[in-house]
């Protein structure tokens, strides 16, 4: 497992994302970024935040920031989510793990008496330059993406 360090580059990623396309970080240079784990497509706190993503997106572009959501789940599932909710930034998907791993966000879960392994919902800001600034570990939904936007604003402000 990598582990991500403040003021060292992100782990770099380039994975399928809904609209029929990939996304690769190094492709987002000049935008901050904000890059969410959550851990299922269509589940009721993965919903919340997804929508509370959406509802904001208005001021993360005027923060010079885009949202990336990524989840393990198929580009077909991601696909039915994102139109379902009318989420209008890109889900990617990473059905293998290793970008999860290299962003240290799976963990071992317990559910109804079973272990397994899934992912630690997750927030990561990253600069213009590619430089992880913030990260949010086992993330509570409510008032989380404000939180994430007031640290994209401050970026950008240190930024210009």
């Amino acid at each position: 497992m990598t582990k991500t360090i403040i003021g060292k580059a992100a782990p770099a990623f380039n994975l399928p994302a809904t609209g029929d396309k990939s996304v690769r970080l190094s492709t987002l240079k000049d935008q901050n970024v904000v890059l969410y784990f959550y851990p299922r497509d269509a589940t009721p706190g993965c919903t919340t935040e997804s929508q509370n993503f959406r509802d904001a997106k208005a001021q993360f572009k005027k923060a010079n920031t885009v949202i990336l959501g990524i989840s393990q789940d198929p580009i077909k599932s991601h696909e039915k989510f994102h139109t379902k909710e009318s989420l209008n930034f890109d889900l990617l998907s990473d059905e293998s793990g290793d970008i999860c791993t290299k962003y240290g966000v799976l963990k071992m879960k317990k559910m109804y008496g079973k272990e397994f392994e899934g992912i630690e919902r997750s927030t990561f800001l990253i600069d213009a330059k590619g430089v992880l600034r913030q990260e949010w570990r086992k993330v509570k939904v409510p008032g989380h993406v404000d939180e994430v936007l007031t640290a994209a604003k401050a970026l950008q402000a240190s930024a210009t």
